[in-house]
């Protein structure tokens, strides 16, 4: 059985900072199993967890490859994108997860603490639980994709899947309706999935500009010139309605979506660490976060205030977790509060939110999948948090990274 909890092996004498990148790293790389795909093919790939989601999901992975990039996991992240990419509809769209188990099992296992079996061949799944397409796994499936080129001079692996990529990304332009390029979505959709979010949502298009931009960006390193000058385009023409469309001068942040007005962090933060926001916009909302407590006591809430019950999802008000997707902390938020801060150079506000993170992880043992507003990991008679979650594991080793460079000035 692989251990989540790493006391054991973690020296005494090391600081708490070190302790918990040691945790950190460790349960990122216990993510990384051989999996078996329906034609006998054998994948290294990195699963979300280990009891409630045993497999790989897009989203998750997006995310999560970050840090894998950071340890420098290259087959990992080569052969996850390459199963991801088999998988791909000829329209572009990307599957959500590649999974052995259905619904049940996975629920079973988790209500009696087991580990989800790995002997089972993975096959793709392209729609959520709530029978709705992910616009955010696909986005973040070609932005994990172009990071990897831009960190690795893998060129073989461009030209073989340079196409691939650029249908993803036409599938979500599929999506911009009207004329304002933007991506509308369905509810339940994006990663705050017990959420009805609909239409043009702040975080789902901060991902689709990423996208965008990155693609140009990798596309002059590769000499696809033609790309570059199309998708440098696009890119500007997304960042200028994602401004005009969520910033709010008078409240100082990206609102989420028309329809909410209330800050969320997921699309602001991410905002600020690719560079979308300006300087001026940037501290504005790191001033807003600091002032709602929006790291205290666990970094970092999603939200300043709840939706309202008529949009979250009824299983989890029936299981005891509405506030899952709002006044709950996930520490991949914490993660790129730290970034955020660090590129703004506010390295003292950043060093406190790591810190945070820091104490969690090594007072748990584990990176939790995400926490109540008593600090600890968020749990009900129906749900137990996932631990460890890769996802939430990745952007810890990444920001930690990213807050050394500040120090030391790269």
């Amino acid at each position: 059985m692989v251990r989540t909890r790493q006391e054991g092996r973690i020296e005494a004498h090391l600081s708490i900072e070190e302790k918990a990148i040691q945790i950190a790293s460790a349960n990122l790389r216990a993510g990384i199993e051989k999996r078996y795909l329906p034609d006998g093919q054998q994948k290294i790939v990195l699963c979300a967890g280990m009891r409630n989601f045993r497999e790989p999901w897009a989203r998750d992975f997006g995310f999560a490859s970050f840090g894998l990039v950071e340890l420098n996991e290259l087959q990992a992240t080569r052969e996850t994108l390459e199963v991801f990419l088999q998988y791909q509809t000829e329209q572009g769209q990307f599957p959500v997860k590649v999974h052995g188990t259905n619904a049940l099992d996975r629920y079973l296992h988790s209500l009696f603490g087991r580990q989800q079996p790995v002997d089972l061949p993975i096959r793709p799944r392209y729609t959520t639980a709530h029978n709705t397409i992910s616009l955010d796994g696909n986005a973040l499936l070609v932005i994990a994709a172009l990071l990897y080129l831009r960190r690795f001079d893998d060129e073989p692996f461009c030209r073989a899947h340079w196409p691939a990529l650029k249908r993803g990304l036409g599938w979500l332009e599929v999506h911009a309706l009207g004329d304002d390029d933007l991506l509308h979505q369905g509810a339940f959709a994006d990663w705050a999935d017990s959420v009805s979010r609909v239409g043009r949502v702040l975080y789902t298009n901060v991902l689709y500009w990423k996208a965008l931009r990155d693609f140009a960006s990798v596309a002059s390193k590769y000499g696809y010139e033609e790309d570059k000058v199309v998708f440098s385009a696009k890119a500007s023409r997304v960042s200028f309605a994602l401004n005009s469309h969520f910033w709010r001068e008078d409240l100082g942040y990206y609102q989420t979506s028309r329809q909410f007005e209330l800050f969320n962090s997921d699309g602001n933060l991410l905002a600020i660490v690719w560079g979308l926001a300006t300087p001026q916009q940037a501290h504005m909302i790191l001033d807003n976060m600091q002032r709602l407590g929006m790291a205290d006591p666990v970094p970092t809430q999603v939200t300043d205030r709840p939706y309202g019950s008529k949009f979250i999802a009824i299983e989890n008000r029936l299981g005891g977790i509405p506030h899952y997707h709002t006044l709950a902390a996930w520490l991949w938020l914490g993660g790129w509060h730290v970034v955020a801060l660090t590129r703004m150079g506010r390295l003292a506000e950043a060093k406190l939110v790591l810190e945070r993170i820091y104490q969690l992880i090594v007072r748990d043992g584990v990176v939790h999948e995400v926490y109540g507003q008593d600090a600890h990991s968020l749990k009900s008679f129906w749900y137990s948090s996932e631990a460890p979650l890769t996802w939430s594991a990745g952007v810890v080793v990444f920001a930690h990274s990213c807050y050394q460079r500040g120090l030391s000035g790269d």
